[in-house]
């Protein structure tokens, strides 16, 4: 059993005993903690919590045992039924709520469950927000409401639609030209809620064909649902047979957004925040962010378009909030998450599809010839298992010292950048780990930097 509480929410396995997994006392405790939160500090007075959930098969008992809660702690609930992220975040702002709540573990494996808090912009609490949550959890910091203050419930299942409208509303969305193109379109939703609403979405842009691949919505998923290169074989040979022209891979809550090229090969997770950056950029130039782990891909196709690029830690809300700063015109991670302010501050796989497409229209190319236009570059990751009484930060301290010639950012761990290539260190939050990430213009060179660097860790652990 796992329970892991976070930046990014409480996420857990089901069962067990409860505080070793997310058991429904688990489930019942972060949920009133996290109304309490709402409470305390919204100044939004609507006392509405929108509530969504993906098609995983715990998803009901855990959808019922939140609306229970919030519905006890005096909060009216709008469920939105079956919803990706995205559409879960923009309803919050549609229906002026001062929450919400978005019941899914994202790209984990079936077992997992989880709670994903969202404050009343329809944005992630940010990590002093979400300590807040968990302290208030920690010693039952929350009362109850009366019984004649008790929230009601009310269902309103039309908000999948109403994300598509908007989608097809954003200005570089171009309709006709995805139309004029008949295009072939394959999907792979991993039997989640992608497997509705994407397609749902490509017929609206006048896509023609739709091959649809582990789309019936049963929350039995098809494949390990992380949307990477091992994980779909399926889609890839089925792409190979020249079905499609592309296919679209979404996770179980549709933030993140994979591409398959023609020929079954992987137009790279990475590169679906480069290439739409590069399409949005054309048409508005602006400035630009992903965090310190992402591909330097985006800074130089940034760079090309004469604007500026930032780097944030790691996490979708240190991304938004330095997008906010900096008044980005599209950001995200190189995970496939896009983030496009136009319509919303999240990751958004709705949006990927369409710009893409309207990107592809446009330049009347392949896909496999378009990623070709863009800079080469390959990411290697690795771990280095460290035991308990390693001071990890001292660690990451001794790496900057060693480094200190080379360029250091230390916003979240340590980001080497070499004149040709990058590593980043950093801590895991939930085990004495810290994670290496390097990128190179070849795979051989990405490597060999990690290992490189791997090795001066342990040698300064004493593991070696």
């Amino acid at each position: 059993m796992s329970l892991i509480k976070s930046i990014s929410g409480i996420r857990g396995t089901i069962g067990g005993r409860p505080g070793e997994g997310l058991s429904p006392i688990d489930i019942v405790k972060f949920t009133a903690a996290y109304a309490h939160f709402i409470a305390e500090h919204t100044e939004n007075k609507s006392r509405t919590i929108v509530v969504g959930r993906d098609a995983r098969l715990s998803g009901e008992m855990v959808d019922k045992l939140v609306e229970g809660t919030l519905l006890g702690m005096g909060f009216n609930v709008v469920n939105i039924g079956l919803a990706s992220t995205p559409t879960t975040e923009l309803a919050v702002i549609w229906e002026k709520a001062c929450g919400g709540l978005i019941l899914t573990a994202s790209h984990n494996p079936r077992q997992w469950n989880a709670l994903k808090l969202l404050n009343e912009k329809g944005e992630f609490l940010t990590a002093a927000d979400g300590a807040q949550v968990l302290k208030y959890a920690e010693e039952f910091d929350f009362d109850f409401a009366s019984v004649d203050r008790l929230g009601a419930s009310f269902k309103n299942t039309t908000y999948n639609r109403k994300h598509i409208d908007a989608v097809l509303a954003l200005p570089l969305v171009d309709v006709d030209a995805i139309r004029a193109a008949h295009f072939r379109v394959a999907v792979d939703a991993v039997n989640s809620v992608g497997g509705t609403v994407i397609p749902q979405l490509l017929r609206a842009l006048g896509v023609e064909t739709v091959v649809e691949l582990n789309c019936a919505v049963t929350g039995d998923f098809a494949h390990t649902p992380e949307p990477i290169p091992e994980n779909l074989t399926g889609i890839s040979d089925l792409m190979a047979t020249g079905c499609a022209d592309v296919a679209f891979v979404v996770d179980p809550d549709v933030d993140r957004l994979a591409i398959v090229c023609e020929d079954g090969k992987m137009f790279g997770e990475e590169y679906t925040l480069v290439s739409i950056a590069d399409y949005v950029l054309g048409r508005t130039p602006g400035n630009t962010v992903s965090n310190l782990s992402s591909s330097r891909a985006l800074r130089d196709i940034t760079l090309a378009h004469g604007c500026e690029y930032n780097a944030s830690a790691v996490g979708e809300v240190n991304v938004t909030t330095l997008m906010k700063k900096t008044g980005a015109v599209i950001g995200g991670e190189g995970n496939g998450g896009v983030i496009y302010p136009e319509l919303h501050y999240g990751r958004d796989a709705l949006v990927g599809v369409a710009l893409f497409l309207t990107l592809l229209a446009k330049s009347g190319k392949k896909v496999s010839e378009l990623r070709k236009q863009y800079p080469a570059y390959e990411i290697y990751k690795t771990k280095v298992q460290l035991t308990p009484d390693i001071d990890v930060n001292a660690v990451l301290t001794a790496m900057k010292t060693k480094y200190a010639d080379e360029k250091i950012t230390d916003i979240d761990g340590v980001k080497i950048d070499f004149a040709d290539s990058w590593v980043h260190l950093r801590k895991s939050n939930t085990e004495p780990i810290i994670r290496i990430y390097s990128e190179a213009h070849d795979a051989d060179k990405a490597r060999q930097q990690a290992e490189r660097i791997k090795e001066a860790v342990l040698r300064i652990s004493g593991l070696a």
